[in-house]
Parts: C-alpha cells; structure tokens; sequence
C-alpha cells in the first residue's frame, strides 16, 4: 500500500448504503409488509436529487483539470474534495449514533469511527500535498491509522444490530468488538511493522501492506454480504448498500495500485473517481441513515436468530494467534531478532486477547448470577401469588357451601323459634313444659345468629365503607377480650406511633383507612382471641399490639410471647385448626383473611425468633384529598 502512498492519495476508504424509506411506521407489527411493499416508490424517488448532484460533482472532478491545467490545482482538488466529503458524512453519522440507542447506537457509532480515522489520514495527506507541498515522509505513521480504519466498519456489521437482543446489553458486543480490534492490530505489528521500522525494507513493506489490505478488504465485503443474505426490510437495504460500497472501494483501490505499478496514476486524476465515488457512497449512506433510523430502531430483521459473525471472529482471532507464533519461531527465514519480535508480539496478541476473554466471561457469569436471582425471586412471588389465589379459590368454594346450607338452615330455624315462641306464651303448659320451650327458643334464637355469621362470611359483596381510625377499634377490641380473662398473668396492651421512625408512645394522630368498622373489629377479635387461647396454654403471657404508618399503609401488629404457630403457611386454611374439638372451627382466620383482602389489605404472619407469633396487617391509608362520599360510595 505504501506505494499509493508514495504517489499520491490512493486512500480508499468505505462502504455505503442506499436509504430505503422514509415512510413512517407507527405499529410495526401491521405495517412491515406494506412499508416494505411501497418501500420501492420511496426509493425510486427520493434519491434521484441526490444521484445527480453525485454525478454533477463526478464530473466536476473528471473535467476540472482540463479546465484548470496546473497539477498544483489538481493536488488541492484531489486532496481537498475527498477530506470535505468524508467530513460531510461524519456529521450525519455521528447524528445518527445520538439519536438511537442500543445496538444501532453501537454501530453507528463504529461507523462514525471509520469515518473519522478515514479523514485524520486524508487531513495528513492534504497537509503534506497542499499545505506544507511536500512529499509524505516513508514510512508514515499515518498508515497504520489507514490501515485500521476499516475494522470499526467490519465490526459495524459484524455484530449484526438486526439481530441484537437488547436486554443483553453491549457489553459483550463491545468486548467482541475490542477482541477483533486487537487481532487486526497485532497482525499489523506481526507482518507489517518489522519491515516498516525495525529493519526497513520497503518493497517488502509495500508489499505485505497491500496484502494484509486487501485481506482486510475482503473480509469487509464478506461480512456485507452475510450481513445482506440474512436480514430484511430496512437493514436488508442497509447492508445491501454496504456492500455495494465495500466492492466499489477494492475494485478502485486495485485499479490505483495497477496504475501506480504502470506509472500513471496522479493525485486529483482519473483513478481517483472511483474512490470519490466511494466517499459519496459513505455521504449517501450516512444521510439514507438518518432517514431511516427509525425504521431500523424500530423494525428489526424477520429473519431467524442464527450465529452472530463478531463472536465467531473473536474466536478465529483467539485460535489463529499461536499459529502465528509457530510460524514466527520455526518456519520464518527472517533474521533471528525479526522472528523473536514477531513471536512476542504474537504471544501478547495471545495474553490481551485471553484476557478480554475472560474479562467478557466473568461479567457474563455476573450477569447469569443476577439472572438467576431475579429468577428466585420471581419464582418465590409467583408461588405467593399462586398461594393467594388458592386461598382465594378455597375461600370462594366454602363461601358457596355456607351460603347453600344457611339458606337450607334458614326456614326449619324459622318455623322452630316461632314455635317455640308460640309455645312460650301459651298458659296451658306446665313449669316444665314451658321451660323446655324457654330453652328451644333460646337455642333458635342462636343458631339463627350462627347462621347470620356464616351468611356474612359468605357474602361475595364488600359491606358498606366510610373512613375508619384504627386505634380505637384496637382497644375496644383488646377491652372485650380482657373482661373474659380469668387469667390475671395475662396483659394486652396497644401502642402506636405516626411512623415508622416515632416512637410508640408518640401522641401523632394516625390517618385513616378505607372500611368497615364492624368486619373489621371481627377481624381484630379473633386474632386477639387466638392469642389469649395460645398464652393461656402456657399459662400467661404478654400481647402486645403496635400500630404504625409505613409509607401508604397503615401498618397493625399482633406480637405475643406464646408457643408460636405450628404451621404458619396454614394458618388462614378453611377448618384449620390447633384447638381442641368442640373449641374451634377453623374458619375465624379464614373470615379474618376474606376480611383483610377485601379492604385492599394484606395479612401475613410468622413465628419470632425469640418465641412467640406475630399477626401483621396493612391496610392503605385514605387519601386526605378523598371525598367523604366517594369513600361511603365504595
């Protein structure tokens, strides 16, 4: 390559692509197949004002050194048009990797980046030829930066933003990215450098500038083309254009190298239409670009998931390094030193490469490692959801039991109390007799209530709301159950705090909830009751019931210090129960849990470390800006 170089500006830098469409897509999913139906009108129509500015300035450029014989003017020309060019692609470019996000960012990024090395090494040309009018120094440092300018663009397509999955982020495309890089750097340094400035040898150089070149060339193409064969829709137009661009810039850059060999190529010549025209390929693929940035943002590629190439060449790079060390050390006929260099850079090709390896390898155990915990934890919720419904079901199904057999209870008690109560106030019975009616009555009267219990637990609609204080429906709750106690060694206490953060004896009014005082002073009643009935086992104890504010909810704890709960995951199961036969049904909790979820609450409950069970229920506090009416509308 050093021989364009020595010539002339024979940089061939570029890809290109050709804009589709610019019709807007507001639901991809039903408008892919017509955006890709009508996407030939817009391409048929749209470019035509940029082809013929394209041809105009194309023929400018083949015309304008007969019109301006000076090879001075010709220089300047050749120099000059091609930097404005390349500067005026950057800038759409650059617009483009801003405004996406995601892979497209990363790839419009990368091809920004080509960009701008392709115009640091054309500035350094125009310097040498129109400013300073010397001739480029042999070797040029700028080389390698020309040399390299072609990987982002390979690395662009490389990671195919088509297929990209998102929510893996960048991190892995970019180590793969980096790894590439790296690869095209040592093979520089390995079979290029040594002759470029260890022990200068420049026919050599020039030539194993070239081949490494038009490797790297080809590779291009190939990527463009797999990239081309297996996309669709606007990134298929995309890499299609790529790829056009790709052959037109090796096509140009043999074409120059032909004619430095004969002799006849000059800067601002005929050879250099081919690569403005590449330069204008980049300038059209960069505007193009920006048209249809949201189409490929927002319609990624139908095609199937297949391999991405970036990894696979990461790999090839990793496994072609000690190949390349081999070679150095027992094939080479270079001279002792030469080899040992190329073998050291090989082998630190090896080291940074197995490094970024395992870096990119670690940060994805990381991230699997987090996967896994959301996992868990998405897990563990569902089973807690899954459980609620259960419990729901359970409750819905002995709702329906109840309210079938109180309505079948209903009448037969009926026609008993009004009997009984006839029987009571007849004159013609006995003291005995009349006795036993007392007591029929008596017994009616309370399974007529159990009944109206049972027909309250299973009612399906919530009872009438209006906005409730917490703390005294507690205490008179504590209050009821502390006149049955006959067991003095037992305390019931309630305390309270506005937050989380008071204390307990803070006099801060708690606000209010949503619900009905009735249901729910049952519902405090019975976890009370359980409470006294498990610390009377023991023989005495303390219930200690803390109400706070934690955030939207009005927090209420019932803490004991008894024998605990023997299963806490049951403990709200219809006819679970630990009492005694004749004591306990089973359904106190179940009704106080069918009670809790109905004013949008949530009751928990666990054993303590220390001994003993706690009861927690949150309730959401009223808005203060609720309506009264609203609230009783509920």
């Amino acid at each position: 390559m050093p021989r364009l170089l020595g010539c002339g500006n024979a940089r061939i830098r570029g890809d290109g692509e050709r804009y589709r469409s610019d019709l807007p897509v507001t639901d991809p999913s039903s408008q892919r197949i017509v955006a890709n139906v009508v996407s030939w009108k817009a391409v048929s129509l749209r470019p035509i004002p940029a082809i013929l500015c394209g041809v105009g300035l194309l023929l400018a450029f083949a015309l304008a050194p007969a019109v301006f014989p000076s090879p001075f003017f010709r220089t300047a020309m050749g120099d000059l048009i091609p930097l404005l060019v390349i500067a005026a692609a950057c800038i759409p470019s650059a617009r483009n990797a801003f405004d996406s996000r995601g892979h497209t960012r990363l790839f419009w990024s990368l091809m920004t980046t080509g960009l701008v090395m392709w115009g640091f090494n054309q500035a350094c040309w125009t310097w040498f030829e129109v400013v300073v009018r010397k001739p480029l120094p042999e070797p040029f440092q700028g080389h390698i930066v020309l040399f390299l300018h072609v990987v982002p663009i390979m690395a662009a397509v490389a990671i195919r933003p088509h297929r990209a999955d998102e929510r893996e982020g960048l991190l892995p495309s970019t180590l793969n990215v980096l790894m590439v890089l790296v690869w095209w750097v040592v093979v520089y340094a390995f079979f290029v450098f040594p002759e470029e400035y260890i022990v200068p040898n420049i026919p050599v150089y020039n030539l194993r500038w070239d081949l490494v070149y038009s490797v790297e060339g080809a590779m291009l193409i190939a990527v463009s083309a797999s990239a081309f064969f297996t996309s669709s829709g606007s990134w298929r137009e995309l890499y299609r254009n790529l790829f056009l661009a790709s052959v037109l810039y090796i096509v140009s850059w043999e074409a120059m190298n032909g004619a430095i060999e004969r002799g006849t190529y000059r800067t601002g010549g005929i050879y250099d239409l081919p690569l403005l025209a590449a330069l204008l390929g980049f300038l059209w693929v960069a505007i193009a670009g920006r048209h249809c940035l949201r189409d490929t943002q927002m319609m990624p590629s139908l095609t199937g998931a297949g391999r991405l190439v970036a990894p696979q060449l990461a790999k090839l790079a990793l496994l072609s390094l000690p190949v390349m060390a081999y070679w150095a050390l027992f094939l080479s006929h270079d001279q002792p030193y030469v080899r040992q260099i190329r073998f050291a850079v090989a082998m630190g090709g090896v080291a940074l490469l197995a490094f970024l390896v395992f870096l990119k390898q670690h940060l994805l155990d990381q991230r699997l490692l987090r996967l896994l915990k959301h996992s868990r934890r998405s897990f563990d919720s569902l089973q807690r959801l899954q459980g609620r419904v259960i419990q729901q079901a359970k409750l819905a199904s002995l709702g329906e039991l109840i309210a079938l057999a109180a309505g079948e209870l209903e009448f037969p008690l009926a026609a008993i109390l009004a009997n009984s109560e006839r029987m009571a106030a007849s004159s013609n019975l006995s003291r005995e007799q009349l006795s036993n009616a007392q007591k029929i009555g008596q017994q009616a009267r309370r399974t007529r209530e159990l009944v109206g219990d049972l027909l309250s637990f299973a009612q399906q609609t919530p009872g009438e709301k209006s906005p409730v204080e917490l703390k005294p429906l507690l205490q008179r709750a504590v209050q009821m159950e502390g006149f049955k106690l006959e067991n003095k060694r037992i305390s019931l206490t309630v305390e309270s705090s506005s937050n989380s953060g008071s204390s307990p004896s803070s006099k801060d009014a708690l606000p209010r909830v949503l619900g009905n005082s009735n249901q729910l002073l049952q519902a405090f009643l019975q976890i009370v009751e359980n409470a006294v009935d498990a610390l009377q086992e023991t023989g005495g104890g303390r219930l200690q019931v803390c109400l706070w504010r934690e955030g939207n909810e009005v927090v209420v704890q019932f803490a004991d210090n008894g024998p605990g709960l023997r299963d806490p995951e049951r403990v709200f199961d219809p006819f679970y129960t630990t009492k005694p036969v004749g004591k306990g049904t089973g359904l106190g909790l179940s009704a106080t849990y069918g009670v809790i979820q109905d004013h949008k609450g949530q009751i928990t409950c666990y054993n303590r470390p220390e001994g003993g069970a706690v009861f927690e229920i949150r309730l959401p506090v009223l808005g203060t800006t609720a309506p009264l009416a609203e609230a009783a509308r509920v």
